[in-house]
């Protein structure tokens, strides 16, 4: 019997049903129209609120607004609320270009949230079921999901100000059938269903079938195994989270850095969902063509022995292999050279927000630099400071050397990762000599010479 499975079901999950203000999307179909119809024999029982959202999406035209007028007529038999709206998803669809089950499913769920917040209900009751279930899961993996998207539809989750549930879902399309025939309903019926040019028909249609022929309760095993994966996931990501949060070093809005040598510490399932994480924060709304490959991608990036490298993920987001650090950031704009003047004391904001002071200093015993710094006696440089980025084949005198040493090689010496290298601040005197490159090194110039009391005082602020 129907209830009692729902009933089991609702049991097994600890879902108390009483007292709930629920919206139900009713479509007119067999699903739905046999959740209105259980919900509504449990009202008084239950103590239920209900209110039903239909929504014509304007696909067939008169033989989508009759299945409008059929559950509103249906709503007023029996004196439910009821709220409906036609939306044009067909001109939405030509307009933003977005798959059509994709439009409808948001313009219909925008819908069902206004709904909600009109009668300031919390629960949005639907009728998915065990035969959806089935389909959702073998659509998810053969598509590449990964993590809880694996476990397909879930029994409950948040929604607007509230939560969505579906207490059907360990029922069959046949089951329900059954009911709606049992209880004298006569639903409608959408004839695209049947139509293959979509691929939850193909599995509906050509899939779910053969798995029934093999075990008549093959929908029971997958919400088995859809209820231990959201329950094994939520574990996983407590602990991927608080792994996580010891290895990132930067975390901004469209750009994350972790520490590659921690983070390789972390289980192989939690690396995956570490990544995955950052994907979800980076992303917001994921990218469909995004896929459990580009996760491996990214890992095999992290495994290569190479200290740098790159890599192009969907919608413009890069993943950047520098040394023992990995960067997720979209697309930056192309950064531009620039040279700025110091002719005396003063301070140069730079484009990135750093700034470079300098300071005359008469007497050397009242210096007391803090913070990154470099000392020069004024005697020994040319004015005005030049603040600039490097120039190709830029050589440095370093203190302690004898000779130069190519700027690119300092930078890779030092491991400054490729993307910040053309907008490392260098620092050079009139004559182009590189007297220091803040944060990295000093020059030979650099330093408290005794028969000098004048000095230049560089401070470089990140």
């Amino acid at each position: 019997m129907l209830e009692a499975k729902v009933a089991a079901l609702l049991d097994r999950l600890s879902f108390q049903m009483e007292n709930k203000k629920m919206v139900v999307g009713v479509s007119g179909g067999p699903d739905s129209l046999a959740l209105l119809h259980y919900l509504w024999v449990q009202k008084e029982k239950k103590n239920l609120s209900i209110v039903v959202a239909h929504v014509d999406h304007m696909f067939r035209g008169q033989e989508s607004y009759e299945d409008a007028l059929f559950v509103k007529d249906y709503c007023e038999q029996w004196g439910i609320p009821f709220e409906m709206a036609r939306i044009n998803v067909p001109g939405i669809i030509q307009e933003t270009k977005k798959n059509s089950q994709v439009a409808s499913r948001q313009a219909r769920y925008e819908f069902f949230e206004k709904v909600m917040d009109k009668y300031n209900y919390n629960y949005l009751a639907l009728g998915h079921h065990g035969d959806d279930q089935v389909e959702t899961i073998l659509m998810r993996l053969t598509r590449g999901s990964s993590g809880a998207a694996r476990a397909g539809i879930p029994f409950t989750r948040p929604f607007g100000n509230g939560f969505v549930f579906r207490p059907f879902l360990s029922l069959t399309k046949a089951e329900l059938a059954e009911y709606c025939q049992r209880q004298n309903l006569v639903p409608r019926i959408d004839p695209s269903n049947k139509k293959s040019i979509y691929s939850r028909n193909r599995f509906r249609n050509e899939v779910l079938p053969f798995l029934k022929a093999e075990n008549q309760h093959v929908h029971e095993h997958f919400q088995r195994f859809s209820e231990e994966i959201q329950n094994d996931e939520i574990l996983l990501q407590e602990l991927t989270v608080q792994r996580m949060n010891k290895v990132m070093k930067i975390r901004e809005k469209n750009a994350i850095t972790i520490d590659i040598i921690p983070f390789l510490e972390m289980p192989i399932s939690l690396q995956r969902r570490g990544i995955q994480l950052i994907l979800n924060y980076l992303y917001k709304v994921i990218p469909v063509s995004l896929s459990a490959l580009h996760i491996d991608h990214v890992q095999s990036l992290i495994r290569n022995h190479h200290p740098s490298g790159t890599l192009d993920l969907p919608n413009g987001l890069n993943v950047i292999r520098s040394y023992t650090l990995l960067s997720f950031q979209f697309e930056r704009k192309e950064t531009l050279p620039y040279s700025f003047e110091l002719p005396g004391p003063g301070v140069i904001e730079l484009p990135n927000g750093e700034s470079i002071r300098m300071d005359i200093i008469d007497d050397k015993d009242t210096i007391e630099p803090k913070g990154n710094y470099a000392l020069f006696p004024a005697d020994r440089i040319k004015l005005p400071i030049e603040i600039r980025t490097r120039k190709m084949g830029d050589r440095m005198n370093l203190k302690g050397m004898s000779g130069t040493k190519k700027l690119k090689d300092i930078f890779i010496d030092s491991k400054v990762p490729v993307q910040d290298r053309d907008v490392w601040p260098v620092i050079t005197d009139k004559n182009g000599c590189i007297l220091w490159l803040p944060g990295i090194k000093k020059s030979a110039f650099e330093g408290i010479n005794h028969s000098t009391s004048q000095y230049i005082l560089l401070t470089y602020y990140k």
